[in-house]
């Protein structure tokens, strides 16, 4: 029996498809200002016997698609338990939001934190900092740990944020030490939520956030203790989905 989980995000939707719980299929795809249509498309030729959707969009795929619904915190608490699971504190930065999930040795969710309804720190966040800097946002990360040195970033809001860095460039600021500064103020961010939730070993980084090398690079430093990353940090989500589905099929 396979079993498929979608997660269809703000930026991007992501799908898995596992059977005898391995990863046998997974696929991440831009969003659209039809996720439906995209959803369509990206499940066209695939072939699964139950499917479980999470992610900004998922009550509207239930609408169009025969499909269990399940939380994002609950989703991300499923999949990276699977991948790594040792984890405790789970920090998930994704497009529109960030957020800090503490679970148990059994993937059980004893406490989540989100953002509030703001931009700041999230995914859009730096591809707007990336932007201001002229660094393309694979890039971003890789400039922010080529300088031990680095501008101090005040304002959090995105508008306010782009503004100060105009501005601080306009005074010879250096833009690989505002790279770095940028990349600390996500941090500071982050481990705010995670300490609401309380920091517990071992830490795990997923959501298009976590394939930042400089994320992570910087995290480990602020934290003082090793951070990992799923293999393919993005389908965490979609990955938690099916194996929801699994336990659907299996009852």
């Amino acid at each position: 029996m396979i079993s498929a989980g979608i997660d269809i995000g703000s930026r991007t939707i992501k799908v898995v498809l596992l059977e005898d719980n391995k990863i046998i299929y997974s696929k991440v795809v831009e969003n659209t200002y039809s996720p439906i249509e995209t959803c369509k498309t990206l499940l066209a030729e695939l072939s699964y016997d139950s499917i479980t959707a999470t992610g900004y969009g998922r009550h509207l795929f239930a609408d169009h698609f025969t499909s269990e619904v399940i939380s994002e915190i609950k989703a991300f608490a499923l999949g990276v338990h699977h991948e790594l699971p040792n984890t405790r504190t789970i920090l998930d930065i994704g497009g529109q939001d960030t957020k800090a999930i503490g679970i148990d040795e059994n993937g059980n969710i004893k406490k989540f934190e989100m953002n509030d309804k703001c931009a700041a720190g999230t995914g859009r966040f730096l591809e707007i900092m990336a932007m201001a800097l002229r660094f393309n946002l694979d890039e971003f990360g890789e400039k922010a740990l080529s300088t031990d040195k680095h501008e101090n970033i005040n304002s959090m809001c995105a508008v306010f944020a782009e503004s100060e860095i105009i501005s601080m460039l306009a005074n010879g600021a250096d833009r690989y030490e505002v790279a770095r500064g940028i990349h600390y103020s996500v941090i500071r961010k982050s481990m705010a939520l995670i300490k609401r939730v309380g920091m517990q070993k071992d830490i795990a980084f997923a959501g298009g956030g976590a394939k930042s090398i400089g994320l992570k690079t910087l995290m480990e430093e602020l934290y003082q203790q090793p951070v990992f990353v799923p293999k393919d940090p993005q389908i965490m989500g979609a990955l938690g989905c099916a194996i929801h589905s699994q336990s659907v099929l299996a009852n």
